[in-house]
């Protein structure tokens, strides 16, 4: 599928080849939600810590007789029951609740997140940004005519050196790494803009079935 480099100027005189075994993707909103879940649950630090029964120094010995006393049936103070005790259902640190997900899964969101946004008219390629812009005001007026506000810019490196400082003031803008795309960002802004070199890097990340 070709698409149309835009370029500083706003000019759409070029194309970019992208393969259509990403563009023709249909958008599965169950797996994207799954994806998502996943992207946020690494996102939380989880650092409260609470101590199982199991965690809790004391004595294991017996409190009373097991019959007799009329009393409930006890085995240790390191029960939930008693203070001092383990905590039942507390937070159980890093490793609470940390799920896992197949890599050729996150891809394929990947891949449909870009579909989407194709189809909504809302993915935009830009050519490489090969000299330093340093003024704010002068990326601004670009993304204006452009009808580009509320965007992501996933920039490859070169690029990102000389577009990062006009950019990185600009209300509801974003730029990250194209080694660093994901689907949560995408979908959190309106639309996403790529330069062809990050194209072209996230296309062959896609198809590559080693990876």
């Amino acid at each position: 599928m070709k698409i149309n480099l835009l370029n500083l100027e706003g000019r759409k005189s070029e194309t970019i080849d992208v393969s259509d075994k990403i563009m023709n993707l249909k958008f599965n909103h169950k797996l994207i939600k799954y994806v998502i879940d996943w992207q946020l649950n690494h996102q939380k630090p989880r650092t409260a810590k609470t101590k199982q029964r199991n965690e809790v120094r004391g004595s294991t010995k017996k409190i009373y007789a097991q019959k007799g006393t009329g009393g409930a049936r006890h085995s240790s103070k390191k029960a939930p029951l008693f203070v001092g005790g383990g905590q039942a259902h507390g937070p159980k640190g890093a490793v609470y609740k940390v799920k896992k997900i197949n890599k050729k899964v996150r891809k394929l969101a990947l891949a449909q997140t870009l579909a989407k946004k194709n189809t909504d008219k809302q993915l935009h390629i830009l050519s490489d940004v090969k000299t330093m812009i340093t003024k704010t005001k002068d990326f601004n007026k670009f993304l204006l005519t452009n009808k580009l506000t509320n965007a992501l810019i996933v920039s490859d490196k070169s690029s990102e050196k000389n577009l990062l400082r006009s950019a990185r003031n600009i209300k509801n803008i974003k730029v990250i790494n194209d080694e660093g795309a994901n689907i949560y960002d995408m979908l959190k802004f309106t639309n996403v803009i790529i330069t062809s070199t990050s194209m072209k890097k996230i296309e062959t990340r896609l198809l590559d079935e080693k990876n």
